[in-house]
C-alpha cells in the first residue's frame, strides 16, 4: 500500500529551486533541511557557510542524544534528501541505515547524494511515518529530525517506533514544544496564522508540551530518559531563513517565520531534543 501524500510546500519551493539550479539554495538546504544548532549563537556570523554547519551540527546533536555507535541498526523517518544518514555513514562503521519518507522526490535526491561507505549498508524506503514498513523488533535506534510536528498523530507514530525497536531500543527526536502558558491562546493565535504557516511549512501540529510528551511515552511503554532545551542555540537559524525568502519574493513566508522566531524568542515555543527509552 502507497502512503498518503501530504501538502509539503516548504520542500515544494525547495524542489523547485533545485531544479532550477539556484547555488544558494542547494548549498543551505542541499543536505539538510532543518534548523541550524550554534554552541555559541553570538558568533554565528549569518553566513550560508555557517548555516551549513550549524545544521549539521543539529542533526549531530539529536543522534548523540540516541547513544548511536557502531555496528548499529538505525531508522531514520522523515529523512529528507538523506542528511542524517550521510552524517552517520561519514562518523559510523558497520552501520545498516534505513532513511523512510513519505516524499518519493526527497528520497530520490537521497539515493542519488549518499553513497555507503565504511562498511555500512544504506536504503531509502518510501512509507508513513505511522504505519512503518518494516517488521517488529528490526531496529536498535529510531531518529525523527524536526519533522515529528508534521505526523497525523505522534501516538501513532511512538506506537509504531515501539514495535519495531528492539528491547531496550532507543528513539530521539527534536521538536517545537510550546509551554503551558501558551494553550489558552492557542485558537486566539491559531485564527491568524496557520493559513501562514500551512501554506509555507505545510500541516504542522506544534500543541503538543513536555507533559504530552511525558504521559505519551508512559502510555507507549517508554521512558524519557534524555531532555534539552536548544532554542537558544538555534536562534540564528531565523535571519538565514527569513533572508532567503525575501531573495525569492516570498514575503508571507517571511513573515510566518519572523512569528516563529518572535514566539521563540519570547520563550512561548521552545526548540527541544528528546530521547526515549523502551522501558
Amino acid at each position: 500500500m502507497q502512503p498518503a501524500k501530504i501538502s509539503l510546500p516548504y520542500f515544494d519551493l525547495v524542489l523547485e529551486r533545485l531544479a532550477a539550479g539556484d547555488a544558494q539554495v542547494q548549498q543551505i538546504f542541499g543536505n539538510h533541511v532543518h534548523w541550524g544548532y550554534w554552541e555559541n549563537p553570538a558568533q554565528a556570523d549569518g553566513s550560508v557557510v555557517d548555516f551549513v554547519a550549524a545544521a549539521e551540527q543539529l542533526t549531530q546533536r539529536v543522534y548523540s542524544a540516541a547513544g548511536v555507535k557502531d555496528s548499529t541498526r538505525l531508522l531514520d523517518v522523515g529523512c529528507g534528501f538523506g542528511g542524517t544518514i550521510a552524517s552517520l555513514n561519514e562518523k559510523f562503521q558497520n552501520m545498516d541505515l534505513i532513511g523512510l519518507n513519505i516524499d518519493a522526490r526527497q528520497l530520490a535526491i537521497a539515493k542519488q547524494q549518499v553513497q555507503h561507505r565504511n562498511n555500512n549498508q544504506i536504503e531509502f524506503v518510501e512509507g508513513d511515518a505511522c504505519r512503518l514498513p518494516f517488521p517488529d523488533a528490526s531496529f536498535d535506534i529510531v531518529l525523527a529530525v524536526e519533522c515529528i510536528f508534521h505526523f497525523p498523530s505522534r501516538v501513532d507514530f511512538f506506537r509504531e517506533v515501539k514495535r519495531v525497536l528492539r528491547p531496550g531500543g532507543r528513539l530521539a527526536i527534536s521538536d517545537f514544544v510550546p509551554i503551558s502558558l501558551v494553550y489558552p491562546f492557542h485558537p486566539f493565535l491559531a485564527k491568524f496564522g496557520d493559513y501562514l504557516v500551512t501554506s509555507t511549512y505545510g500541516r504542522v501540529n506544534t500543541e503538543f508540551s513536555i507533559d504530552d510528551y511525558e504521559k505519551l511515552a508512559k502510555v507507549s511503554g517508554f521512558s524519557l530518559t534524555f531532555k534539552e532545551d536548544i532554542t537558544e542555540n538555534t536562534l540564528p537559524t531565523y535571519p538565514v531563513v527569513r533572508n532567503l525568502f525575501e531573495q525569492i519574493g516570498r514575503m508571507d513566508s517571511v513573515v510566518v517565520t519572523g512569528m516563529i522566531e518572535l514566539l521563540s524568542r519570547l520563550e512561548l515555543l521552545r526548540y527541544l531534543v528528546l530521547s526515549f527509552t523502551i522501558c
